[in-house]
């Protein structure tokens, strides 16, 4: 299915005249700086950062395109992948008058942004089993219906969503299906920026914050048809990513293997963590993941997250999030991190016991 993009976007944006950097009005090489008002004499740093960074991003975007395999203009690089998940709302939707589509329990960034750029939410939760419920998907769709969020592997639950289910909103949705995967390097479950092809309302959003460790950097991925690229660097900050993260963010892309091997590690470990949680008496359900945590299900989340918190050990409660009662989410750490963490729990049994408590 083709979506008519130009028809989706707000009218102001289809007006507007983008900043124009210095570095924007010309095409090449220069030795001699004299356009943007830098200090030419360097920075006080032992790497020099006296000059404006690339606006968009060109020698990373390359590396980014041999790694995903996706081409240069379908790449969009954020300042984290919240950055995109606002121009989107900026591009689209209309303050006070458009809607968007959430599934939650979901990543909490989509309302977030949502009531920033005023637009309405509607809300169509996830099936018992987390998974799209698309009659009800299709029922909360109206004319000025123009993003759904999806977030695949899912935060908070860690479950992968139906890629059918997703190709039927793709093909039968007029406006944007943005494919949030943060987590897709832990998944058995192929990235969507194989089908960008096919779908020009298809957004992938990926970072590198999660299985390339750089969240530090705030590097956010968007991936989609190049038109909607166009509207992005339009409407984006002129200088959005700097220079030290751009230098960096390259280095990382250097070590393929390395991370690969963290993310084997991190998928075995995953799965031991999973096992010795089953075996705590208070733990009722693990849920399955393709993420690099764990939703966990327990008798009292609360009183453990506290007692997790006086270890210095943080793990995040999600017991208030719809689907989610009684559940807290548990990052998989390093091995002896999750050793430590389960030291700790049997602690926590030990000491209800020594009380006399039921747990």
């Amino acid at each position: 299915m083709l979506v008519n993009i130009e028809n989706l976007l707000r009218e102001n944006i289809k007006r507007l005249t983008p900043y124009s950097s210095a570095r924007d009005e010309f095409k090449g090489e220069a030795s001699i700086l004299l356009d943007a008002n830098e200090n030419a004499f360097g920075s006080p740093l032992p790497t020099n950062y006296n000059r404006y960074p690339d606006p968009l991003q060109g020698r990373l975007k390359t590396k980014i395109s041999q790694v995903k395999g996706v081409p240069p203009e379908h790449i969009f690089i954020g300042n984290g992948s919240d950055e995109a998940i606002d121009l989107l709302f900026r591009a689209f939707c209309r303050p006070g008058v458009d809607n968007i589509i959430i599934v939650p329990p979901t990543y909490g960034m989509y309302e977030v942004s949502a009531n920033i750029n005023d637009v309405l939410i509607k809300r169509v939760p996830l099936t018992s089993d987390f998974q799209l419920d698309l009659n009800g998907i299709a029922e909360a769709i109206d004319e000025y219906s123009k993003i759904i969020f999806i977030c695949s592997p899912n935060n908070p639950t860690g479950n992968a969503i139906n890629r059918s289910d997703i190709e039927t909103l793709l093909n039968n949705f007029n406006g944007i299906v943005v494919v949030d995967e943060a987590y897709i390097n832990f998944a058995r479950q192929r990235s969507f920026t194989q089908e960008l092809a096919e779908y020009n309302n298809l957004v992938i959003l990926q970072t590198l914050s999660k299985a390339w460790g750089l969240a530090g950097l705030r590097i956010g991925m968007a991936f989609a048809a190049s038109d909607i690229i166009h509207v992005f660097n339009k409407i984006k900050p002129p200088y959005n990513i700097n220079e030290a993260s751009q230098t960096l963010a390259l280095q990382a892309l250097e070590n393929v293997d390395e991370i690969n091997t963290w993310i084997k590690t991190t998928v075995a470990e995953r799965e031991k963590l999973a096992a010795s949680l089953s075996t705590l008496p208070f733990v009722q359900h693990l849920y399955p993941s393709e993420a690099n945590f764990i939703l966990v299900k327990m008798t009292a989340p609360k009183a453990v997250y506290n007692y997790l918190v006086e270890l210095g050990i943080i793990v995040r409660d999600r017991s208030s999030v719809i689907l989610c009662e009684g559940c807290l989410r548990i990052t998989v750490g390093t091995p002896t991190e999750n050793q430590q963490l389960l030291n700790a729990l049997s602690g926590y049994v030990s000491v209800n016991k020594e009380q006399g408590n039921t747990i």
